[in-house]
């Protein structure tokens, strides 16, 4: 028998291992442009070393920046001590060059150099800082110099921030604001204020008038004529405490009270759902055709008045992305505007001097910084060059669809695209989260070109949101009477080259919020 006891083992083993900097490159590639302009004032706020800079790149500096500039390019040109030794060497070897008119100048100058070198100390050598190794010219020169601006081209002219903003009215607002310009007693403007409280989204009174007389305070009386008033405003049927009043209050709003929809609505609702209009007709004593227009009335009516009011507030959109045609040239802008453009704060640059002598906890805490700012700018780019290259790709595939509108859109795979600009699928998948495209044919979501292919001999043609409208348009166009079937909208799509299953059909026409064959059926 054998016991278990605790033992060391070392193996090898492969596994992935996700770095701060490659979480941020994820990050911040499938945020839209506006919560990454979050992200950067957040950044600003606690990265010291960050700053936004100066939105026209012709500006002048102040005096005082001008003269914070000069002091941080003569400290970073200073050399370091076991540098200046060499630099002191090589100069005093020069001069003797100068001064021996037999002499070498260039074997003065390389016996000087030498001479320097086997004078360092092998200890300065060893403690040389590693982080100092890094070459930060670069970046300074893109990020630190305010006169740099990249050229653009003409100005291009760019829809209207407005047209993708809407200031969302709720149904309370709404009769309110109606309320307010009525002339009417101060307690019946309160009770109607308080019915008006206790709508619910779709326009019905939640509460019995009984319950609002206990929490409100008001009598009966006053209640009923405050819901009187209410019922009064728009949109009409507002008020109401059941569909069948919501209705008969939308005829009534309509002079259609006591007419044959009238009685239908009051009498015979049950009937209307299920279009049984022989039985309609049969119990009350009128013609078909009569039936069938009153069925038309009714079903033009809104059983849901305030919901127009009370949907999801309205949603912030930007464009991400503006393509549009110059020429028989398409054009892919990002939308950078108002984007707060990052450079790295002059006066920090100073501390990472050996001259200055800072405080190492103060050293290390800005190099911390610096390499922090220095990802951020990079994963930033690196974000704008991944959604280019996808942008670049739709323009390529989706030429037909910008020129023509949605009947020209082709099937398109995200890893189709992501073979194309050589990256993984998943980073095709982020550049086009949540982003939106301003097109000649409006304003896109990334996202709605991409679309699977439906099989078939034409289905490699056709992505899934046109067969999507082509199911749609052959319900439009059907008989009444006898409404398509989910086998024979299946049928005619077989006919068509396309090969999809009843299911699907189903699943499509679900999708769309369109009823079943026995629901859209009229009964003659």
């Amino acid at each position: 028998m054998s016991l278990l006891s605790p033992r060391l083992q070392l193996k090898v083993a492969q596994k992935q291992i996700l770095t701060p900097g490659l979480v941020q490159m994820v990050t911040v590639l499938q945020l839209n442009r506006l919560e990454l302009k979050d992200l950067i004032t957040q950044e600003i706020a606690e990265n010291p070393v960050l700053e936004e800079a100066v939105e026209d790149g012709t500006q002048e500096l102040a005096p005082e920046e001008v003269q914070a500039l000069l002091e941080a390019e003569r400290d970073a040109a200073e050399p370091a001590p076991a540098d200046q030794r060499i630099l002191e060497t090589v100069s005093e070897a020069v001069r003797q060059a100068e001064e021996s008119a037999g002499a070498d100048p260039a074997e003065a100058v390389s016996a000087g150099a030498a001479e320097a070198e086997s004078a360092e100390s092998p200890v300065e050598q060893a403690t040389t800082d590693p982080f100092d190794e890094i070459d930060f010219g670069s970046f300074f020169d893109d990020y630190l110099d305010p006169g740099f601006k990249s050229p653009s081209g003409e100005p291009v002219e760019r829809p209207s921030f407005e047209t993708f903003l809407s200031a969302p009215v709720t149904l309370s607002d709404h009769l309110r604001s109606q309320l307010s310009v009525l002339v009417v007693a101060e307690p019946i403007r309160d009770a109607a204020d308080l019915i008006i409280g206790n709508l619910d989204e779709n326009g019905y009174l939640s509460a019995s008038l009984e319950e609002l007389a206990v929490v409100g305070g008001f009598a009966l009386s006053s209640l009923e004529e405050a819901l009187k008033l209410v019922q009064s405003l728009d949109p009409t049927g507002v008020g109401a405490r059941d569909v069948r009043e919501c209705l008969l209050l939308q005829l009534e709003g309509r002079n259609a009270r006591g007419g044959l929809a009238w009685r239908i609505v009051a009498e015979h609702l049950k009937l209307v759902e299920s279009r049984q209009h022989k039985e309609l007709a049969r119990l009350l004593g009128r013609p078909l055709e009569h039936i069938q227009i009153a069925d038309r009335v009714i079903r033009a009516l809104d059983p849901r008045p305030g919901l127009r009011y009370s949907g999801p507030g309205a949603r912030l959109v930007e464009p991400d992305v503006q393509i549009f045609k110059e020429g028989d040239d398409w054009i892919i802008e990002l939308n950078d505007d108002d984007l707060p453009q990052l450079r790295l704060n002059r006066d920090y640059r100073r501390m990472l001097s050996r001259d200055q002598e800072p405080n190492k906890d103060v050293r290390n805490y800005v190099k911390e910084r610096y390499a922090s700012a220095i990802q951020l700018m990079k994963n930033i780019e690196q974000r704008k060059q991944t959604i280019m290259k996808v942008c670049q790709a739709i323009v390529r595939r989706q030429t037909e669809f910008l020129d023509k509108g949605i009947d020209s859109l082709k099937p398109m795979m995200i890893k189709d695209v992501a073979e194309e600009i050589g990256v993984h699928p998943s980073t095709v998948s982020r550049a086009v989260a949540n982003k939106f495209a301003h097109t000649p044919q409006g304003v896109f979501e990334l996202r709605y070109f991409f679309s699977e292919a439906v099989q078939g001999p034409s289905g490699s043609a056709t992505p899934l949101l046109l067969l999507k409208r082509r199911v749609k348009r052959m319900i439009e166009g059907e008989d009444a009477a006898r409404p398509l079937t989910d086998e024979q909208i299946t049928a005619r799509l077989h006919q068509e080259g396309i090969h999809v299953t009843r299911r699907t059909v189903a699943k499509y026409r679900e999708d769309m919020k369109i009823p079943s064959t026995h629901q859209r059926r009229v009964r003659e």
